[in-house]
């Protein structure tokens, strides 16, 4: 069998029909779904710079609610120890009236007129004796109830203190990291909102709620392998076909991400 030469005029001709577009391609909806691709190659370059700071936004934020919960601790004992010391002048005021009163009751000792009056006044410094050793008992209670608290402060002061060096570290970190991808991430968001403007409000909602449930932030995926280089589903032959079309906005029938092919992929910049 004789092996069919394929001319120049042939390869020109093949080469043309590979490039053109076919001619009932709708071009409003390919200009939409480079914008939604773009966006989405943009978002991409975006999440890569979130990844490169890893979780030190959030660790600097969990330091700076730990160091919140340390000085409000810090604050509370010190106000705590205050009412205490309050508590204190306040027995101490009270033993000072019981001693006053006991004198008192003593002075009217010297001057009863039999014995039913004298225990009765003994009844009394008995009672007041009393409440002067309630008084003292609560004393110490209280000392050591400051000096637990004190103990409590310094532990907590401490660890403040480390907690606040921490977080000085990782801000420095993040700010060198910043400062590193601080141009880049400015440019692609600038882009990420110039894109933003040519896709109508219906499918911009509709991308940002699949790229939001998404794991991996893909929204807008190309065919790889006959499949969705999102959820890796096998799409029909007759499905690729009506995206390659580009007549309206196609998406997998699995995992709802929206389907562009190659020669979108292409007209891509950012």
């Amino acid at each position: 069998m004789a092996k069919k030469v394929t001319t120049k005029k042939e390869t020109v001709e093949e080469e043309v029909q590979q490039t053109v577009r076919p001619l009932d391609v709708d071009v409003a909806v390919e200009k939409r779904l480079v914008a939604l691709y773009t966006l989405q190659r943009v978002d991409s370059e975006i999440d890569k710079i979130k990844i490169i700071r890893g979780e030190l936004p959030q660790a600097i934020e969990d330091l700076e609610d730990e160091i919140a919960g340390l000085e409000t601790r810090i604050q509370n004992f010190n106000s705590e120890i205050e009412a205490t010391n309050q508590k204190i002048a306040a027995e101490k005021s009270e033993i000072a009236e019981h001693n006053e009163m006991t004198k008192k009751y003593q002075k009217q000792q010297d001057n009863v007129r039999n014995n039913r009056e004298f225990e009765a006044i003994n009844k009394e410094i008995e009672y007041t004796g009393l409440q002067i050793q309630l008084c003292e008992r609560r004393m110490k209670e209280d000392a050591a109830h400051i000096k637990e608290l004190q103990q409590h402060i310094a532990a907590a002061e401490l660890l403040l203190e480390n907690r606040r060096k921490d977080l000085e570290m990782k801000k420095n970190e993040l700010g060198d990291i910043i400062k590193e991808t601080e141009k880049d991430e400015e440019r692609l968001r600038a882009k990420s909102e110039e894109q933003e403007h040519f896709i109508e409000p219906r499918y911009l909602t509709a991308y940002k709620r699949i790229r939001n449930a998404a794991r991996n932030g893909l929204a807008v995926v190309t065919i790889d392998r006959d499949a969705c280089g999102g959820c890796f589903s096998k799409i029909p032959p007759q499905r690729q076909t009506e995206i390659k079309m580009h007549k309206k906005v196609i998406v997998c029938e699995h995992c709802g991400r929206i389907l562009v092919d190659d020669s979108i992929a292409d007209m891509c910049e950012i």
